[in-house]
């Protein structure tokens, strides 16, 4: 490239940010890449007599153009589709060591900066008012957000205007796709919202009666659930790999398999959470915030040892379960890795296929085990015993095994 030669005093930015990327434990060649990428973009700059705390979203758009250019006057064709990838990498990591933030969040409209207003004041109540868990409120504010964002278009934030109506037509907008169950998770985290608005005078009138959602009967359907050989075969295969990522992921079906762990209590899920000695496992629980002391099994102690030292990278993060490629930071969901698991298995669900299934499963050993419900609802981090009737549903093999006669009735043939 023409204009590879970085000006001076950017070789300690370029240094610095292969020492950030080297404690990272990113490999020696994504480094090299990413180290050279950035000393082009430094030079491009500076030959256009940019400074780095000026750059935008644009600049770098640019940039990226001119490669493919030098690209093609280097090797007379145009590069792969995914080359694009390799100098965009490098920059962004170079521009988010350097920039207090990068990208730049886009200068906001009125609308969003009411909306942006709303949802932070909506937070503190759901919080420190209401006490929900994290994960309570995670879901409330995705639809609050999402709402505000919609409204954003439909009326530019116009809370003081909003009609029934409008609830109408943003609800016919989300039920798209979604099962009965789930259009009524949206009502209800939409009444919450309104709720607020309402307590905040931003709306005249209380909308949330308004709200039309499914009726639901209780315990209705049926939660999906594997059968213990379905785990089995899972756990034996992924138990044949290898590899970190294998180590990995078999300690996590394990504890999935065996305790019914929720996947938020699992990615929580420290070294110092784990007592060798005592054989006994701490639990955070996601939604009750309260904490449980489990005994260590031993299949689930050998696949959690297998995986710290055999599979988990050399990293200064107190989580047990990190990204296998760097950055090595602790993973944030675990639902795409127990799919992709479950399906690579053989094995199809007649429902869901993430984490929860291997809950339910564990719930539907318990049953038919004859442990008592509240001793069930002890193992599954439930609060109530209420939480636990739901899967009794699953165990209606069991059922119909002791199902009686009706007295009195005649077969009729």
């Amino acid at each position: 490239m023409e204009e590879a030669f970085m000006p001076h005093g950017c070789g300690t930015l370029v240094a610095e940010l292969k020492d950030t990327l080297t404690r990272q434990r990113y490999n020696r060649v994504a480094v090299h890449n990413y180290c050279r990428n950035a000393g082009y973009f430094l030079a491009y700059l500076a030959a256009r007599k940019v400074t780095l705390e000026a750059v935008t979203p644009t600049d770098v758009t640019d940039y990226l153009r001119f490669a493919v250019r030098q690209f093609r006057k280097r090797h007379g064709r145009a590069p792969a589709r995914y080359w694009i990838g390799i100098p965009r990498s490098g920059i962004h990591a170079l521009l988010k060591l350097a920039l207090k933030r990068w990208p730049p969040e886009p200068a906001a409209t009125a609308g969003e900066l009411l909306c942006r207003e709303v949802c932070e004041q909506y937070q503190t109540w759901l919080r420190e008012e209401r006490g929900l868990a994290t994960a309570s409120v995670d879901a409330l504010l995705w639809e609050a957000r999402n709402f505000c964002a919609w409204l954003i278009k439909h009326s530019n934030a116009n809370f003081a205007g909003l009609t029934v109506r409008d609830l109408d037509i943003y609800m016919d907008m989300r039920a798209r796709g979604l099962t009965r169950k789930s259009l009524k998770d949206v009502a209800e985290r939409l009444r919450s919202l309104l709720r607020h608005l309402h307590r905040t005078s931003r709306i005249a009138a209380n909308l949330s009666q308004h709200v039309i959602a499914p009726l639901l009967y209780a315990y209705e359907g049926i939660p999906s659930a594997l059968s213990s050989d379905q785990i089995s075969t899972v756990l034996e295969f992924v138990r044949k790999d290898r590899s970190p990522m294998g180590l990995r992921d078999h300690a996590i079906l394990q504890l999935l398999a065996v305790y019914g762990l929720r996947a938020g209590e699992v990615i929580r899920l420290r070294l110092e959470d784990v007592d060798w000695r005592g054989d006994v496992l701490h639990i955070r629980r996601s939604k009750t915030r309260d904490h449980s002391l489990l005994p260590l099994f031993e299949t689930v102690g050998e696949a959690l040892i297998d995986y710290l030292r055999h599979g988990r990278p050399e990293t200064d993060v107190r989580e047990i379960f990190v990204r296998t490629r760097a950055p090595c930071v602790p993973m944030v969901r675990i639902y795409s890795e127990v799919s992709r698991r479950i399906e690579a298995a053989g094995i199809t669900p007649s429902g869901k296929r993430g984490p929860h299934i291997f809950r339910h499963a564990r719930a539907v050993s318990l049953l038919r085990a004859s442990v008592p419900r509240k001793l069930i609802g002890d193992v599954l981090g439930h609060r109530s015993t209420e939480s636990t009737i739901p899967y009794l549903k699953l165990a209606t093999e069991d059922l119909r095994a002791i199902a009686l006669d009706i007295p009195g009735q005649e077969v009729r043939s």
